[in-house]
């Protein structure tokens, strides 16, 4: 009879350790910031500068990176061609071009993160924003919400989502509740 208990207690403490697991699950939001700010506009003018800027320095280093891919497949010519004074030279110029880009991306997102702490600690707007999102989050138990889009990339950083998660409409209508 003992063997018969044992087995029917492990499979309790199964069960309720399931049910301790089952309760830690990370529950993640995603929202899409531009879309806020396009619906909620009129104090975004400082964070859309910033969306314009970090625009502008990814097209500069898109352009940049696009030169030195055009150096390199001139070089492969040249040393296809048996120039190898040509291809020595343009390897130069391709290292003078590739050690440049790291200094602009370097320095470029130094000032891109000293803007974005400023822009996050004196805009009231951006403050709002954020405080209107860890609201939800908390209220709706949230430990991670991402933001969906990026207007610098062409690709988001989240690969897949569940539109149920998504609290972009939420944020834009605590907002204008909050404007009224």
């Amino acid at each position: 009879m003992r063997v018969l208990r044992f087995p029917a207690i492990l499979a309790v403490l199964l069960s309720v350790a399931g049910l301790v697991h089952a309760q830690q699950i990370t529950r993640i939001a995603v929202v899409d910031l531009n879309r806020v700010i396009a619906a909620y506009s009129k104090d975004a003018g400082p964070y859309r500068d910033f969306e314009l800027k970090k625009s502008q320095i990814q097209t500069e280093i898109d352009r940049m990176g696009e030169e030195i891919k055009r150096l390199q497949s001139q070089k492969v010519d040249a040393e296809k061609g048996g120039d190898r004074q040509g291809a020595l030279r343009i390897d130069a110029d391709i290292y003078k071009k590739t050690e440049f880009l790291k200094d602009y991306v370097r320095t470029k997102q130094s000032e891109l993160e000293d803007q974005a702490r400023k822009l996050t600690a004196s805009s009231p707007f951006v403050q709002s924003v954020y405080k209107m999102i860890q609201q939800i989050a908390e209220t709706e138990g949230y430990s991670l919400v991402l933001n969906l889009k990026s207007s610098d990339s062409v690709m988001s950083s989240v690969l897949w989502y569940s539109p149920m998660i998504d609290i972009t409409d939420k944020v834009i209508q605590i907002l204008i509740g909050n404007a009224q």
